[in-house]
């Protein structure tokens, strides 16, 4: 088999506490913005590599993550793939739902649906790649805010990020992980693989450097999230299924 070139994935901060990332494949000289918090900002960080964004994939229609849609269109003539609750903020060239495959270059990504923060939102899996960019659906250490889903299907959402290689990398779209962890050592108290991710967590944003993007394994073990369904997890923050208790951490976290 022909040998794909390696995908270059640029990350940089954005507005006060989200993540930009631009998807760049050398082989073909596509570039591909996923979520646009800040167009201008996005097309500074493309222009500083002399990168042309030429598609723009929406995880969902959240104004940080679709608001610089049409500064980005404008200045470049960029496709939007995107969840149809996108058309709230942009024109979408193409509709994405869940087990599409969509492509950069040759490069394949898998669209997964990850619904439950907002009802659309998609996650992109590039199997061969091993990286995930899962928006707002799961942090390090955390999950999205249940703003517009039901616990069963936010659980269900999370299931499904759950099975994907324990070695993929996932790139979350904000750098939340510190207040993730102060809620995650409540939720979790005597998990030893916690504890130390937290420490580390710390130090990093002490020396200014960011938490994301973070490994599944690295989750499956430590989010109290991906645990719903661990008896310990069960035993104290009850439920009778795992969408019950992933439901109370949910509710917890919220008033925390």
């Amino acid at each position: 088999p022909t040998l794909v070139s390696m995908l270059e994935i640029h990350q940089f901060p954005c507005l006060s506490d989200n993540y930009g990332f631009l998807v760049h494949d050398p082989a073909s000289g596509e570039t591909a913005a996923i979520d646009t918090p800040d167009g201008e900002e996005y097309l500074r960080q493309a222009n500083a590599r002399g990168w042309t964004i030429s598609h723009i994939w929406n995880t969902h229609w959240h104004p940080d993550h679709a608001g610089g849609n049409k500064a980005i269109i404008e200045a470049t003539g960029a496709l939007v793939f995107a969840p149809r609750e996108v058309e709230k903020l942009s024109p979408i060239d193409t509709l994405v739902s869940h087990g599409d495959i969509i492509r950069l270059g040759k490069h394949e990504a898998r669209v997964i649906d990850v619904s439950g923060h907002t009802n659309g939102h998609v996650a992109f899996h590039f199997p061969a790649d091993g990286i995930a960019f899962v928006g707002d659906s799961v942090f390090a250490l955390g999950c999205g805010r249940m703003f517009e889903g039901e616990p069963a299907q936010f659980w269900d959402s999370l299931e499904r990020i759950r099975q994907l290689p324990a070695e993929t990398t996932l790139y979350c779209a904000h750098e939340y992980t510190q207040a993730n962890a102060k809620f995650a050592l409540h939720a979790d108290p005597d998990n030893p693989e916690l504890a130390a991710y937290a420490q580390e967590v710390d130090a990093k944003r002490t020396r200014g450097e960011p938490t994301v993007p973070t490994s599944l394994a690295r989750e499956l073990g430590s989010n109290p999230f991906l645990r719903a369904d661990n008896p310990e997890m069960k035993a104290r923050w009850g439920g009778d299924k795992p969408a019950e208790t992933f439901a109370a951490l949910r509710a917890a976290k919220d008033s925390f």
